[in-house]
């Protein structure tokens, strides 16, 4: 079942079509950087990102099939192998880089040089893609029919159903359009408020919501389950943690706050108590996630290992053919150690000779296993961060104890830490990548080379947005969490200095571990006991549609269809409010976002402003059924 011989890609390998043109890799430069951008500000908003290689494909099917009239399917994969490295990058570059902004911001150190970032996600994107393509021969081509990779197998689907390209395209467009309209009128000429809230006075808990579409976009594609995991870590913070603090401690001084916790309570309400002591009880909850859930995929993780260095020494391919080509190893090691040297060697980086042994280390270790790993249970369950929050540990410790302490090591430590991140983002990335490839007959070679242009452009763009998202809005704030990255930070702390509140991090711990024995996920629990509930309500209302969407009584091509039409129009929705943002944020900075702000100007009273804002909400998931479920396709009509 896994020979090769046996397989018969979609093109076959003795016939040659347009692949590596300048058309493809000019769109996928831009969806690159599009995607990577977007991404970015969701996963600081929310805390997690949504894979970009479908929308990327149905959009490179829609431009080059229905626009350009080209019948070429090895052009858009590599529309789709380019456009999905930018959210890789940011995913990576986001749970750990703005941590150097946080300090930055507390006045620890000086802001990080765009130059530095922008170097750390290159070199990170790069090391990834380098340290995967050896294994390509052994996981994909090897095992295929063992290993399912169910992301690079649903892309390369979607791409040979290119009939309905067009239609596809279509939606996740006019999904980019509702998205960034909702978005400004929301956040850009503010004309209703972004959440409404509610709660019971002598009762110190809130409940509410956001009316964000990229929010609600999330809880669709993540599905009722996940929604419901993180809606539910939310109920418990702000509805049974933050009252019992303030019910039982009203008048104690508990640190970090610096006074009593009833003045607290009085002057900030509800945000104020999670903002001081809530956010410290999740991020324990997250780093004790993190960690279980690589404990838990241990014996995974090592038998991943063992079989890929065994799979590299034993699989060296004899093929000759067009779809066996890779990058000449001699050029990956070279470049490698080209690029271990640039680590140690280039000013910019705060990165020691050890931390440079570290990265090499710990850097093919991890995308040895992110590689094999999503080939198992898919990118959505690679433990990203808890590979990441291993490495921060090892690699604080090691550089306190090799001298390198105070803020230099902790910057080297975050610096580490954010390669080690995007390396094993990006490893996972290819490898779904590649595996789309092998099924539709692409060239490997000329795919990781576009993987490498990928990560070089997302990669340069990631410094510009990150910038301009902190000084619009400033990490660690209301509109921007950044609760990875403020996870890091904290697990950098208090290695290096020994720090903080401990003992609301181990109520977190023991939370995590209670929610783990009686069996429910970690990860989207603790992230919802860290971020607000009307953030994950958001969540919870998108996927409430989902769970509509699945209880359909209609026959199972027609559901399928509904379903992914929401997927694409939640994809495209989640791009359009990322590049408002993005504009927003433009826009703030030179302070015109005042003059369009309309909230002072309409001077709406607190209840007529809610029910404008619950009117713009029902407008949007009405946006999303006409979409998807009301939407004209050819499966009605059959």
């Amino acid at each position: 079942m896994n020979d090769k011989n046996e397989f018969k890609p979609y093109i076959p390998a003795d016939k040659i079509t347009p692949e590596f043109t300048v058309t493809s890799v000019v769109m996928g430069i831009i969806l690159a950087v599009v995607f990577g951008a977007a991404n970015a500000y969701l996963g600081l908003r929310v805390g997690m990102t949504v894979s970009a290689s479908i929308p990327a494909a149905v959009i490179a099917m829609g431009v080059i099939r229905v626009i350009m009239k080209k019948n070429s399917i090895l052009e858009s994969n590599m529309v789709q192998t380019i456009g999905s490295a930018g959210e890789s990058v940011a995913a990576g570059a986001i749970f750990t880089l703005p941590a150097l902004f946080l300090w930055a911001n507390e006045g620890k150190m000086d802001k990080p040089d765009m130059v530095e970032i922008m170097l750390i996600a290159v070199i990170g994107g790069l090391l990834g893609v380098l340290f995967m393509v050896p294994l390509r021969n052994a996981l994909i081509v090897k095992e295929h029919g063992i290993l399912p990779y169910p992301e690079g197998t649903a892309c390369s689907e979607v791409l040979m159903a290119g009939e309905e390209g067009g239609a596809n395209a279509s939606t996740v467009f006019a999904g980019m359009g509702i998205g960034a309209f909702f978005k400004f009128v929301i956040d850009g000429i503010k004309a209703v408020p972004s959440e409404v809230s509610v709660s019971v006075k002598g009762f110190a808990g809130q409940i509410g919501t956001q009316i964000y579409p990229a929010v609600m976009s999330v809880g669709y594609i993540c599905g009722p389950r996940i929604s419901s995991y993180m809606f539910g870590g939310g109920v418990l913070a702000w509805m049974v943690l933050i009252p019992m603090i303030v019910l039982f401690g009203a008048d104690a001084i508990l640190y970090p706050g610096t006074e009593t916790i009833g003045t607290i309570f009085a002057a900030e309400g509800a945000g104020g108590i999670w903002d001081n002591y809530i956010r410290y009880i999740g991020a324990g909850a997250l780093a004790a996630g993190g960690i279980i859930s690589l404990v838990k995929s241990l014996p995974l993780i090592i038998r991943t290992f063992r079989d890929a260095i065994k799979g590299m020494k034993n699989g060296a391919s004899t093929d000759t053919s067009r779809t066996a080509k890779d990058l000449s190893m001699k050029i990956i090691l070279i470049s490698i150690l080209a690029l271990t040297v640039a680590i140690w060697l280039i000013p910019a980086i705060p990165v020691t000779l050890v931390g440079a042994i570290i990265i090499v280390i710990f850097g093919f270790f991890f995308a040895t296993v992110s590689s094999r790993m999503v080939g198992l249970v898919g990118s959505s369950n690679n433990p990203v961060s808890g590979m990441a929050i291993a490495t921060l540990l090892v690699a604080t410790l090691v550089l306190k104890l090799t001298g390198d302490a105070g803020m230099h090591g902790m910057q080297g430590a975050i610096a580490i830490g954010s390669i080690i991140c995007i390396v094993a983002a990006i490893s996972g990335d290819t490898s779904q990548d590649l595996k789309t490839g092998f099924l539709l007959g692409a060239t490997p070679v000329k795919q990781q080379i576009g993987e490498l242009i990928g990560v070089l452009t997302s990669g340069l763009a990631i410094g510009g947005v990150l910038y301009l998202l902190d000084s619009a809005w400033g990490f660690g704030s209301k509109e921007l969490g950044a609760p990875q990255a403020t996870l890091m930070k904290m697990i950098v702390e208090g290695v290096m200095e020994n720090n903080l509140p401990w003992g609301l991090i181990f109520i977190g711990i023991c939370i995590a571990i209670v929610v783990e024995v009686i069996g429910i996920p970690v990860l989207p629990f603790a992230i919802g006991v860290y971020l607000p509930v009307q953030l994950n309500a958001c969540i919870m209302v998108g996927g409430l549609v989902r769970l509509a969407f699945d209880k359909m009584k209609k026959e199972k091509k027609e559901k399928e269809a509904i379903i992914n039409d929401g997927v694409l129009c939640c994809s495209g929705m989640i791009a359009g409010e990322g590049l408002v943002g993005i504009l927003l944020a433009v826009l703030a900075i030179f302070g015109i976002d005042q003059k369009i702000d309309l909230s002072a100007k309409l001077g709406l009273p607190e209840m007529v402003a809610n029910i404008g804002s619950i009117v713009v909400f029902a407008l949007l998931i009405l946006c999303l059924l006409k979409m998807s479920i009301w939407k004209k396709r050819k499966v009605d009509a059959e």
